[in-house]
């Protein structure tokens, strides 16, 4: 079964062009169940570097279905069997100001549009570049 992935290595992802806010934004929490920006965001704001997209994604998959450990192997095999959105369709890139940056690793970390950390990768000509997915068309 052929297995795909939302990993980048050496890329940064730059807010949409759309974006209604120019700095990062914490995602609101509607209710009392998580959103999916909630959770991303909870994962990767204070653990920069230490997963990938890929762990992120199904991370949050597997908490929004709760899938217990014995599921975890199989499960994440079948997610990954078909081509699942990455980082550029997130509501973290789209709505709420933040960029992603992915290292050689592919290990992920946000920043803030308003921040220092934004410019510099945004000026950087060594890594990738890519802009999150516009949310609506123009």
């Amino acid at each position: 079964m052929k297995q795909h992935s939302t990993n980048y290595e050496n890329t940064f992802i730059e807010i949409a062009e759309d974006c209604p806010v120019s700095q990062g934004e914490i995602p609101p929490l509607k209710g009392d169940k998580k959103s999916l920006a909630n959770l991303q965001f909870e994962m990767l704001h204070d653990k920069p570097y230490q997963y990938t997209s890929d762990d992120v994604f199904f991370k949050v998959f597997a908490t929004r279905k709760d899938l217990i450990d014995s599921e975890l192997e199989t499960a994440r095999q079948e997610f990954f069997s078909k081509g699942q959105p990455c980082f550029r369709a997130s509501p973290l890139t789209k709505r709420y100001g933040w960029g992603v940056h992915s290292n050689a690793e592919g290990k992920v970390a946000l920043y803030g549009a308003e921040s220092e950390a934004y410019e510099r990768f945004v000026a950087d000509s060594t890594i990738a570049k890519v802009t999150a997915m516009r949310t609506k068309r123009k």
